[in-house]
């Protein structure tokens, strides 16, 4: 393994990478409005270009952590920071909202080879313990800021110089990083890489994708339509294939057998939720702030400001309370967060005090700065060293997918009011995973889980891969 001699200068640089490429699933919602008047985009034109990027990256990041460990971290981000950026200035130069939604997808390729290595290359540039943990505390905190931070920027650059300037401001930092990259990020690779699982990786598009289709087209098709029922029967058999299919690998794409960890599995439907809240979130309210209130993208933006500055705050100091009390109270505390903002959201209205608009995103600030450092925590919970890998990448695609159905969710829901109780519900989910996948009986079965993987390590690579 070799080590760089410049660890927090390879920090900062994968850092780089996955502010970039979180923050392209919020900065954009600001420039909805003005992509609709400028390109004419229907509503669902809107969803499919915050999800055809969401999605592509919870598809694929699983693929792309196990194809890094096979060829080299260092090649795969230098190619990840390559097709980002090319994805970026397809998407500034799009002239229809078709070519958009395609030049997202395509941002999205590039995005699912930054996350995942870039946690790699985090870990192996600090072998000792201590200093591993420190790295990648402030790593993790990142996806939190920049998910926060990205309607304010995104609003200063709408009203400044137009929708599209929110995906050229990537090409120069993505160039910045590549050159950096490649003078300053050690290669690795993992002792012993997984297997590619190219029917699980189809099968785990088939599922999300139609999924995601069959909600978005619901609202103009109608959940009867044949299309519609048709996308759903085939997600359904695309998750019996799953079911049929992933156990009989050697190396699964999707390892079922770390769900019979409570821990892991809270973990994952905690991401779902919490993630999909927000996604909803700031798909209606970067509409409701510019179109309701007829305020500019950057006021809107600004509005946000409350949510960054308490991730900013919130988000550290709730990774050194679950390194020293575990991670029950942040996300009990994240859970009663969501449910409040998502209930008080229910009232706001054309007229609501702008004060108390502000008021109630502070509870979504709570929320996102005290959620995202314990998923990790919880999924990775008793894990041996061997599945933590794989254990943090399937958090990863958790959040993402919940991102990917809460901008689905919400833009298909016609009655606003209705998305805010979904958000209310959903935050009473993740208060109630919190209670159930951080207990001792969760801990139990997290230890049964890796005591499993403990047995089997030594004949799974004998066992038939299907």
């Amino acid at each position: 393994m070799n080590v760089s001699r410049r660890p927090a200068l390879v920090l900062a640089i994968c850092c780089a990478s996955i502010v970039v490429v979180v923050m392209d699933i919020s900065i954009v919602t600001v420039a909805l409005p003005a992509i609709r008047r400028d390109l004419g985009a229907s509503v669902s034109g809107l969803q499919w270009t915050i999800d055809a990027y969401t999605l592509v990256l919870a598809g694929f990041l699983v693929l792309a952590g196990s194809t890094a460990d096979r060829v080299g971290r260092k090649r795969v981000f230098l190619c990840g920071l390559a097709v980002f950026g090319l994805g970026s200035l397809l998407c500034s130069l799009a002239p229809g909202i078709g070519w958009l939604i395609a030049a997202r997808a395509v941002q999205a390729v590039g995005g699912t080879m930054l996350n995942p290595v870039a946690m790699a290359i985090v870990a192996t540039t600090f072998p000792v313990p201590a200093e591993r943990a420190r790295a990648i505390g402030v790593f993790g905190s990142m996806s939190g800021l920049a998910l926060a931070l990205g309607p304010i920027l995104g609003g200063a650059l709408v009203d400044g110089f137009g929708w599209r300037a929110v995906f050229w401001v990537n090409v120069p930092i993505v160039a910045v990083a590549i050159v950096a990259t490649a003078l300053f990020v050690p290669d690795s690779r993992a002792a012993r890489a997984r297997r590619f699982d190219p029917v699980g990786q189809v099968l785990m598009v088939v599922v999300l994708g139609s999924v995601v289709a069959a909600i978005i087209e619901a609202r103009w098709l109608g959940w009867t339509s044949p299309v519609i029922l048709g996308l759903l029967v085939l997600a359904g058999l695309g998750v019996l294939g799953v079911l049929r299919y992933e156990p009989r690998r050697a190396d699964p794409l999707l390892e079922l057998r770390l769900f019979r960890s409570v821990s892991f599995s809270s973990a994952i439907l905690t991401a779902m939720c919490a993630l999909c809240g927000f996604g909803a979130f700031l798909f209606v309210t970067t509409q409701y702030l510019q179109d309701t209130r007829g305020l500019t993208a950057l006021t809107a933006g600004l509005c946000l400001l409350p949510v960054g500055v308490l991730v900013l705050v919130l988000s550290p100091r709730t990774g050194r309370l679950v390194g020293t009390h575990g991670p029950r109270l942040p996300l009990v505390v994240a859970g009663i967060a969501l449910a409040l903002g998502g209930a008080a959201s229910a009232w706001l209205g054309p007229a609501t005090p702008l004060p108390l608009v502000l008021a109630v995103y502070l509870l979504f600030g709570v929320f996102l700065g005290t959620v995202n450092p314990p998923i990790t925590n919880t999924a990775i919970s008793g894990m041996p060293g061997s599945m933590a890998g794989v254990a943090g990448s399937l958090a990863s695609a958790g959040r993402q997918t919940g991102t990917t159905l809460g901008v689905a969710l919400a833009g298909t829901i016609a009655a606003t009011g209705v998305v805010w109780w979904l958000v209310a519900a959903l935050g009473a989910a993740v208060l109630t995973l919190a209670l159930l996948g951080t207990g001792s009986r969760a801990a139990v079965t997290a230890r049964r889980a890796a005591a499993l993987f403990d047995e089997v390590e030594g004949v799974s690579l004998r066992r038939p891969t299907g």
